[in-house]
């Protein structure tokens, strides 16, 4: 079969897109068979050789699952140790406390922001996905309406401010200056999340109603070894002859340390090359420890003594514990794989570079043009971070060949906002998002999709008008 080249490659790239969508959504096949039979088809219709199908199909798989599982495991775990102990509890007691139920979603956006800066969304998502189940449940809110704000925040900061890898790229791509560009995409941001996050939030969680039951939720609230830490106290009790006492929580300041530990280890991994010089043995321990998989495996080991042994479970209770919560992510997991298979597919077929031919012949300003392109890889790959790194390979030629008529902090701040649109099924967070937050897609599409755009969108009219007043 000859392959298929030109605008006809698009148009097989949405057909693909519809079907998935409606063979999840109206014919309720399971997300995972249906990303591989469609990524497949899609091969085969625009004439991919049938010996690389499946091949492209594996390699954007593992490459996905390469990050990701590891991410999401040793993320969950720390989760988990965090609910088990009662320090996802504590965390949303105080920030009820301190905000009040009212304004709850404001503490989500922020404690977002401050998590988000040096980790990828998934690890972030991960990481605080616990403590908006459990102050979903003490306020009796929707997950709506506490979870959107916290994704949107950690959107928020993987596109736009550096010390985040992505943005980071960025700026070493467009010579930006580090500074200016942390100044300017607070500026931009703080105001984008707000709208995009609780705002949003407060409007479409009236429309949207989730399912009274997940799973997930459940495993990260309900703490099975209470029962255990109760027989705990009370076997306590009877030796020191004291009545059986209330389980006591982890401190905020224990919890808080804990929960930042990664998110601390990584921006001195990023901060590496300005403690030391590159390429000695402190340089290169640093960045081992910062990064992301490392840092997290640190995190899980130590949750193991503050949030295991210190609040009285035993090694076994431990491990229970460990094995328990992997088995609600197997699915997740397989599905983000997939997604990411789907994504390798239309690169490997032609359709992505096709999609950059489209946004180079526009003959945008440089700052959409920045946008433009970054947001048509984002639709084609699904990774925010594939198309800001694709983006400025190919804007930043063409940016410098227009001088001065461009800050090159505001180029990253575009090609940012470009490359968080419109997340949708090839999008390992897509996905993430929809299973723990128990969504159907369509669900998914109005909440997560819309507000990702949302960013998007206001993201590049407040650059165009930083751009004015500089």
């Amino acid at each position: 079969m000859d392959a298929v080249h030109g605008s006809m490659l698009l148009v097989y790239a949405l057909i693909a897109i519809a079907a998935l969508i409606l063979l999840i959504t109206r014919y309720k096949v399971y997300p995972f068979l249906v990303l591989i039979i469609v990524s497949l088809l899609l091969g085969l219709a625009v004439g991919m050789p049938m010996s690389q199908i499946v091949k492209s199909f594996e390699t954007g798989n593992g490459n996905t699952l390469g990050h990701i599982a590891i991410v999401v495991g040793l993320g969950t775990m720390l989760g988990k140790m965090m609910a088990e102990s009662g320090g996802a509890e504590r965390v949303a007691t105080t920030l009820i406390d301190w905000f009040g139920e009212k304004h709850i979603h404001w503490a989500m956006v922020c404690v977002a922001v401050i998590v988000g800066l040096p980790v990828f969304f998934e690890v972030g998502f991960v990481l605080l996905i616990p403590i908006a189940f459990n102050v979903a449940k003490r306020t009796g809110k929707s997950l709506l309406l506490i979870g959107l704000p916290m994704v949107a925040g950690l959107s928020v900061v993987h596109g736009l401010i550096p010390p985040h890898p992505a943005a980071m790229l960025a700026v070493q791509a467009y010579h930006a200056d580090i500074g200016k560009t942390i100044l300017y995409g607070l500026i931009v941001g703080i105001p984008t999340a707000i709208v995009a996050g609780p705002l949003f939030a407060l409007l479409i969680h009236r429309y949207i109603k989730l399912p009274e039951h997940n799973a997930l939720a459940a495993q990260f609230t309900d703490s099975s070894s209470q029962d255990g830490a109760k027989s705990n106290a009370k076997s306590d009790a009877k030796d020191d002859g004291k009545p059986a006492a209330k389980r006591t929580l982890p401190s905020f300041g224990v919890t808080l340390f804990t929960i930042l530990l990664p998110v601390i280890l990584m921006l001195i991994g990023s901060w590496a090359d300005l403690v030391s010089a590159p390429k000695t043995l402190p340089n290169d321990l640093l960045k081992f420890v910062g990064n992301s998989d490392v840092a997290l495996l640190i995190s899980v080991l130590v949750s193991f003594w503050t949030f295991g042994a210190k609040r009285g479970f035993n090694r076994e209770q431990i491990q229970k514990f460990c094995g328990d919560c992997l088995a609600p992510i197997a699915g997740i997991t397989l599905i983000v794989g997939a997604g990411g298979g789907f994504g390798r597919v239309l690169m490997d077929s032609g359709i992505s570079k096709e999609i950059v031919e489209v946004a180079t012949n526009a003959h945008l300003s440089p700052l959409l043009f920045g946008w433009f392109v970054a947001a048509l890889i984002r639709l084609a790959t699904g990774s925010a971070t594939v198309a800001m790194t694709t983006a400025c390979g190919i804007v930043a030629p063409i940016a410098s060949a227009a001088g001065a008529q461009v800050s090159p902090e505001l180029l990253v701040l575009a090609t940012g906002c470009g490359s968080l649109i419109f997340s949708h099924v090839n999008d390992g967070g897509f996905w993430l998002v929809k299973e723990y937050f128990g969504m159907t897609v369509g669900q998914t599409f109005k909440t997560w999709s819309l507000c990702e755009t949302i960013i998007s969108v206001m993201g590049l009219g407040l650059t165009f008008a930083l751009a004015a007043v500089l």
